[in-house]
């Protein structure tokens, strides 16, 4: 085995998380390398995850939109076809660009990108093993492990990547399926489920608790599966697949639901009922690392060190949603807390997005939140349909929802389904950092005609509570 001269911090992982950790470590004035056992930089979101599928989910509404409502809008396109070739080729593309700026990002900080599969031996070495190199022993002073997580699969429905696919294997289909599964009513399956219902598939959506996206606000909840079920997709809720029997060319799969048990009969079957913690194979049991025996996620400090000094770890791999943006967050935090610096994460203001159309995006607590905390409360809401924005563009479906402090009126959370909900959402954020008041929203004026104004609309209604009584 070879060795390297030694790093102030070592990452594992070129994800979100890791490999902003490395350039905020590298500012910081860290010798850094960063790790990935894949060819391709960007971890799980940006070659298998958040961006191929938005991709795909873009691309499937321009399709969607030619096919359905340009016509209304005096564009006449003729017969609309479908290339999915094409598509899929676009996607790739964009995976292509963006994971080669990741490299040239790193290469311009001056982090050492070493490719090969890290195994942790001690807290201040990894060995590294490309394909049948020689391992490699790299030494350093901090090792930070941002590995990712890694898709759930389901007793009796193990993933074979033709019939019953994972969340990675759909975004890789050359053929649009005609009839489509779906188990599990979250984001991810919901995504995946409305890009392949937009361009023709027949899809059906079974989630074992009685409602659709679960962590969103009820109202807003229940708004988004109506608005999915007049989209085309199907939903069996309270409802668990039994059994699933493949065959050449189908999945015949027994539901067991409220009014008893059932067959459908489904060409591809997509299970997305969740994603645990990728630490296989980082010798963390043999290093004692504290883990939660339940979830698999790693324990850690403040300052995201685990039960080993000198070992960290953040992102997917720690409690908490496994959103792309929380892992950047945590990485530069983690950084900036080993060199002495206050980092630090307000967990209480990540935003969380779900990107069908319309697209849901929400920050702080849900109505029932507050609620089960007794929390003394008024509650805004506005329609798209009000919005001048919404109705030059046809897009009218959805509301925003602002939930604020009964007696002080700091805003507490803010809910939107709706056109562009995901880039809205930034404003909703910043103001909750700030520790706004629905007040302070309301008389912050935006700009006309805009989807924001709804934001702010929503925030008036508030004026109507007797927010400042005793």
């Amino acid at each position: 085995m070879t060795s390297k001269d030694a790093y102030d911090l070592i990452i594992i992982g070129s994800g979100p998380g890791g490999y902003v950790a490395a350039v905020r470590a590298s500012q910081l004035g860290m010798k850094t390398a960063c790790i990935e056992k894949e060819a391709r930089l960007g971890g799980v979101c940006l070659n298998v995850g958040c961006i191929p599928s938005k991709a795909l989910l873009d691309s499937s509404e321009y399709y969607h939109l030619a096919r359905e409502q340009l016509a209304g809008h005096g564009i006449k396109t003729g017969k609309v076809g479908l290339d999915l070739p094409v598509m899929m080729s676009r996607k790739e593309q964009v995976v292509e660009d963006l994971t080669t700026n990741v490299r040239r990002l790193l290469e311009g900080h001056n982090i050492d990108i070493i490719h090969g599969h890290a195994t942790v031996t001690s807290p201040s070495t990894v060995r590294v093993k490309e394909g049948r190199r020689k391992p490699v022993e790299i030494r350093g002073t901090r090792i930070l492990l941002a590995t990712g997580s890694e898709p759930v699969e389901v007793p009796g429905l193990p993933f074979d990547g033709s019939r019953i696919l994972d969340s990675t294997q759909v975004l890789a289909l050359t053929k649009v399926p005609r009839t489509l599964g779906v188990v599990g009513g979250g984001y991810i399956g919901l995504e995946l489920g409305s890009v392949w219902s937009r361009l023709g598939a027949e899809v059906t959506v079974v989630e074992m608790l009685p409602k659709i996206a679960t962590t969103l606000d009820g109202q807003v909840g229940r708004k988004l599966e109506r608005l999915l079920k007049k989209q085309g997709l199907r939903f069996h809720l309270n409802t668990k697949v039994a059994d699933a029997k493949v065959g050449a060319r189908s999945v015949k799969v027994k539901l067991e639901g409220p009014k008893g048990g059932e067959s459908i009969t489904l060409e591809q079957l997509l299970v997305a009922v969740g994603r645990r913690p990728l630490t296989r194979g980082l010798g963390l049991e043999e290093l004692g690392v504290d883990t939660d025996p339940m979830t698999g996620s790693i324990r850690v400090d403040g300052a995201y060190q685990t039960s080993v000094p000198g070992i960290y770890a953040i992102g997917d791999l720690v409690p908490g949603p496994m959103l792309a943006h929380k892992a950047s967050a945590e990485g530069i935090a983690a950084v900036e807390s080993m060199a002495g610096h206050a980092g630090e994460v307000n967990y209480d203001t990540i935003p969380s997005v779900v990107y069908t159309w319309p697209e849901v995006a929400s920050v702080g607590l849900t109505e029932d939140q507050v609620k089960a905390q007794n929390v003394p409360y008024c509650k805004g809401t506005y329609p798209f349909l009000g919005a001048g924005r919404a109705r030059c563009m046809g897009e009218t479906d959805g509301l925003v929802k602002v939930l604020a402090h009964g007696k002080t009126d700091r805003v507490l959370g803010i809910h939107i389904i709706g056109p562009r909900a995901a880039d809205m959402i930034a404003e909703c954020v910043l103001a909750m950092e700030f520790g706004a008041s629905s007040e302070d929203i309301a008389r912050t004026v935006h700009g006309h005609p805009t989807f924001s104004e709804a934001l702010q609309e929503a925030a008036m209604a508030i004026r109507k509570c007797a927010i400042y009584s005793s």
